[in-house]
């Protein structure tokens, strides 16, 4: 038994042997991204558990002054362990690492204490990093594995936003979750057998991929936008932020979620910013000048395959997207998402998804700062942007969440209607209703 210091490493013989668990953030990446880690022989199991006993275990092993989405990832991670499915002499669990400045960095090391108390601690906990902070013999980073993982990235931060920019106005509803279904099914087999991942057929996926929600039937109308930033883990689970898209679906919005690469490019960018602004090792500005521009290719792909489409609004180029930081804030603010998350905020803003909710960790520091901090700055820069920030704690209730939400949206509400009758008129060229007529996607995939 070790003392929660002590680390129980991830050896070749667990490699075979072991069932390792994977606490949930983005359903559709984190589908493919298992069966990319499948496709190089690891046994890997998606978390879907969300109950009450996630944030019962969280408080009972982790202080409740520790950020939300330590609690959380760490409270379904126990609960999971403790529901009886698993054989835990044969399970260990996965936790990503970022290095930085944030208490994500010592995620793992209170996983780790959490197990111990939890009478688990025999149980391996790998850290999966990129700074090489802890290595372990059964668990590697190679190069192959890293290009599929960068293929599921581009892919699902592409299905993610053809299904928000869908799923509002579809005429079959369902048709687009169906959509999504079918290419993350698709494309998980692929990685399994090492194709989907070459430059030439990422490419051509993305343009299938587009050409297939472009083939969904749709009634286009008028809907309040809103785009969400935010803390990383809040801003993508569904447990953490109860449902966010959910509720502001059933109050009849557009939502727009900014993707998982533009973070990846952001993570790479501040080692070069750092050089820039402290000196240091040319090679580490070298190396991440390398990955960066290795990220940017995989970009150029996903706004490649929009180009032509006159339905979707594709994301801003990412170094686009850094240079309009520069009317807020300063590269060198990397704390948390740094400067990146008032970017977004401004990118959201320009692409026409004015109303914008931040969603925090109570006590998050670096975000309240890069997040609630910039709104001035933010609304002096796009006068027109409607922002509510909105706090996430086991002791925030849901109901004073959505109030303050409501509050935003009664605002957008409003501007909509004040620009609708500014510009009332003659119909568009979808006739009054604004409707377009389009084959249904699947239908046209089976047919194809």
């Amino acid at each position: 038994m070790t003392d929660g210091t002590e680390r129980i490493e991830f050896t070749k013989k667990m490699k075979r042997t072991h069932k390792i668990l994977i606490p949930n953030m983005l359903d559709i990446h984190f589908r493919m991204l298992r069966n990319v880690f499948a496709g190089c022989g690891y046994d890997m199991e998606l978390l879907t558990n969300t109950d009450q006993s996630v944030i019962d275990e969280g408080l009972k092993y982790v202080h409740n002054d520790t950020c939300y989405p330590a609690l959380l990832t760490i409270g379904q991670i126990i609960s999971a362990l403790k529901s009886g499915r698993y054989d835990l002499e044969r399970t260990a669990v996965i936790m990503s690492q970022t290095g930085g400045g944030c208490r994500a960095s010592n995620y793992i090391h209170l996983l780790r204490k959490a197990l111990k108390n939890a009478g688990l601690g025999h149980i391996p906990v790998i850290s999966i990093n990129l700074a090489g902070l802890e290595k372990n013999s059964g668990f590697k980073i190679t190069l192959p594995l890293l290009r599929k993982a960068m293929a599921a990235v581009v892919y699902g931060d592409l299905l993610m936003l053809l299904k928000n920019q869908t799923k509002p106005y579809e005429v079959k509803k369902g048709e687009s979750e169906a959509l999504v279904d079918y290419w993350v099914g698709l494309l998980s087999g692929l990685f399994e057998r090492g194709r989907a991942v070459s430059a030439r057929a990422v490419r051509g996926f993305l343009k299938r991929i587009v050409a297939s929600f472009e083939a969904v039937r749709i009634q286009k109308t008028e809907k309040v936008k809103v785009g969400i930033v935010g803390e990383i883990y809040l801003k993508y689970s569904a447990l953490a932020n109860n449902r966010l898209e959910d509720f502001l679906a059933e109050q009849g919005c557009e939502v727009m979620v900014p993707g998982v690469l533009p973070f990846m490019l952001y993570s790479a960018g501040t080692r070069i910013d750092d050089h820039a602004l402290y000196g240091g090792n040319p090679l580490i500005k070298w190396a991440a000048a390398l990955i960066r521009s290795f990220f940017l290719k995989f970009e150029s792909y996903m706004l490649e395959a929009l180009k032509g489409s006159s339905r979707y609004v594709s994301p801003t180029p990412f170094m686009r997207v850094r240079e309009l930081a520069r009317s807020c804030i300063g590269h060198g603010c990397k704390m948390g998402e740094g400067w990146l998350l008032t970017a977004e905020m401004l990118e959201l803003a320009e692409s026409g998804y004015e109303n914008i909710i931040i969603v925090q960790p109570f006590g998050c520091l670096p975000n309240h700062i890069v997040g609630r901090g910039m709104v001035r700055s933010v609304l002096r820069a796009r006068p027109e942007a409607n922002i509510v920030s909105v706090d996430y704690d086991p002791g925030a209730t849901r109901v004073n969440q959505e109030n303050r939400i409501k509050l935003m949206l009664a605002v957008a509400r409003e501007r909509l209607a004040e620009r609708a009758a500014a510009s009332s008129g003659p119909a568009g060229p979808g006739g009054a209703s604004g409707s377009e007529i389009y084959v249904g996607g699947l239908a046209a995939l089976s047919r194809s």
